[in-house]
């Protein structure tokens, strides 16, 4: 199986070890991971603000690209449901339509892919990272069908990691992309309260899925000044927990480069 990887903007200039954990998982896991070159952006900026002919033409580029691929893997849940859910809207009843479907059909999230489609279990492959984990559920997972309970499921296949539940974990943390600038009070008020639930869990560590919501959650803990934690991408956590992530640890993570915030 030749698997792609599509790295998204956000990661690929905010949150390199998404990328890196993603390919190196899945070739310790015995696959061939290539990275064309030629991607760009899936599009998902464009629809949102409703510009879908500039997403239309990157979607067709998206089909282009990934053709020759048997799967698609990308760190985030966000632009794994664009191409899923929202690019085929774009082209009503078309043959382009059928081929931006068949690209989404084979595009997963990566911590989704090793779960679901390849059936991974972090305790048989020995899987072990002490700390304190709280998890945010991102908005967008629900259009993949993914639930917190999914990912619950895979913390707890990590040995010595104790798992603790953030309150309210479905809610918002405020980002939505440009939601964030075009309505600021309201996102500021959204991050606002995560934080809160955020500390209350007074976890060590807080992982989720998407790039951007890590670089808002972040970002608003360190104004406000809160307590030490760690912020990472659910593929990173589960690299380092299989040991595939030590000779990285001044390689940028998340917002700014971050690890960790004081």
């Amino acid at each position: 199986m030749r698997v792609a990887l599509f790295i998204t903007c956000l990661a690929d200039s905010f949150s390199p070890r998404s990328g890196i954990a993603t390919v190196r998982l899945l070739e310790w896991l015995g696959y061939e991971v290539v990275f064309p070159r030629a991607q760009t952006c899936c599009g998902q900026p464009m629809f949102n603000n409703g510009y879908h002919d500039e997403a239309s033409r990157l979607a067709r580029h998206m089909v282009d690209v990934f053709e020759p691929f048997d799967v698609v893997v990308t760190p985030s849940g966000s632009c794994a449901a664009t191409i899923r859910e929202n690019l085929p809207t774009l082209f009503g009843d078309t043959t382009e339509a059928d081929e931006v479907r068949r690209l989404g059909a084979r595009t997963f999230e990566t911590v989704e892919f090793l779960m679901r489609v390849l059936k991974v279990d972090l305790r048989e492959l020995g899987a072990c990272r002490p700390g304190r984990v709280t998890y945010h559920y991102s908005c967008h997972l629900r259009g993949l069908g993914i639930q917190p309970a999914d990912m619950e499921r895979v913390l707890s296949q990590i040995a010595d990691l104790e798992y603790v539940p953030m309150e309210r974990i479905d809610l918002c943390c405020g980002f939505g992309g440009t939601f964030a600038l075009h309505y600021p009070t309201i996102s500021g008020q959204m991050v606002h309260d995560k934080l809160e639930c955020a500390r209350r869990a007074e976890a060590d560590t807080l992982v989720c899925n998407d790039t951007g919501c890590l670089m808002n959650i972040a970002g608003a803990w360190r104004r406000a000044g809160l307590p030490r934690m760690q912020f990472l991408s659910m593929v990173e956590l589960i690299a380092e927990s299989l040991g595939l992530m030590g000779d990285l640890d001044s390689v940028g993570s998340g917002v700014d480069g971050m690890g960790t915030h004081a």
